[in-house]
């Protein structure tokens, strides 16, 4: 499980086994192994009392103070939770030193792009519908992702579902964003703001998409724009069903992550429908006798048929036998 991006100096280094005692509420944790690291603090996977947990630390109050405002928030939010469970906030002091911490659920699982890899291009469409449910909550409560990536996001499951594993990039609506993975963002392509706003979102959510089809990502040429964007997405199959949603998105054309999702969908469904026509149904003929490969229509014409000629005879007798009684009476009166 990636935490995040392992970019900058480790600010720490805990062997496994190092014991985390907190200064205020007393709990006890202890590492197990490193998770990740960034440039606001470190993860690492830890045992606590009940059971295995991340635990993020941070010399810098603030950033450790932000992450745990942003977690409170999305927990206050209805539906299913799109970061993780918030489950403690301490101090520990350690070598003359202050360390910020908070401790969340770990979410156990795997990265987007390794799970699209191992189960198949097919699960893309429902997972970003996911993501983009998710997208329009947290927006309606007034914050936006900001560095939206597969690194941060986690496939849990089965049932599977979408989830994210690090909310320090996340930032109020209308401030500049906080952090930001340079594919991803909206200002290294095509130089739009790179301000809190739903849009920012969904172009990261577009170009999550696009690197699903190129799993190794790509550079950004010197004249990189749009026009690169778009040839990328026309040389892929896989995105063709997504391309106009891609590039709405990408344009910033879209208001809501609702709006996105409805494109999506709707592209899916008709993609699908062209995808799976009707089967044609071929009827087996076997080489037996003709009575056996009759169809339906032949079997009641010919029984029409039959009954018609019965008819016939009944009507023929009857006229032989009243012509042949008749006959008689007219030899019994002449005689």
């Amino acid at each position: 499980m990636a935490m995040m991006n392992n970019t900058s100096k480790k600010p720490f280094s805990f062997p496994p086994g190092t014991v985390i005692r907190g200064k205020w509420y007393k709990n006890i944790y202890t590492v197990v192994k490193e998770l990740g690291y960034g440039a606001n603090g470190m993860v690492y996977l830890v045992q606590g009392s009940s059971g295995y947990q991340a635990l993020k630390m941070s010399d810098s109050n603030m950033s450790i103070t932000s992450e745990v405002n942003v977690l409170k928030s999305f927990s206050k939010v209805q539906g299913s939770p799109l970061g993780p469970k918030l489950l403690d906030v301490d101090d520990w002091e350690v070598r003359g030193q202050k360390i910020h911490f908070y401790v969340m659920e770990y979410i156990q699982g795997t990265d987007l792009l390794s799970f699209v890899q191992s189960k198949g291009f097919s699960w893309t469409g429902v997972l970003i519908a996911q993501l983009l449910s998710d997208l329009e909550r947290i927006h309606k409560e007034g914050w936006v992702f900001g560095d939206l990536k597969p690194e941060n996001l986690i496939v849990t499951g089965p049932p599977y579902r979408i989830r994210c594993i690090d909310v320090g990039g996340t930032t109020i609506n209308g401030r500049a964003i906080k952090e930001f993975t340079e594919f991803f963002d909206r200002g290294y392509w095509i130089g739009g703001s790179r301000r809190a706003e739903p849009s920012y979102d969904l172009f990261s959510v577009g170009m999550i998409l696009i690197n699903l089809a190129y799993p190794t990502r790509f550079t950004k040429s010197s004249d990189g724009n749009m026009k690169q964007l778009k040839q990328a997405i026309d040389s892929k199959d896989q995105l063709k069903r997504f391309a106009g949603t891609i590039e709405d998105a990408l344009e910033g054309k879209y208001q809501s992550a609702s709006e996105m999702r409805e494109s999506l969908l709707h592209g899916l469904s008709r993609s699908h429908s062209v995808q799976q026509p009707k089967p044609k149904v071929q009827r087996s003929v076997p080489r037996s006798s003709p009575s056996k490969t009759t169809s339906p229509h032949t079997s009641r014409y010919q029984n029409q048929r039959n009954k018609k000629s019965s008819h016939f005879l009944e009507t023929l007798l009857v006229v032989i036998i009243v012509s042949l009684l008749y006959v008689l009476y007219i030899y019994g009166e002449l005689m």
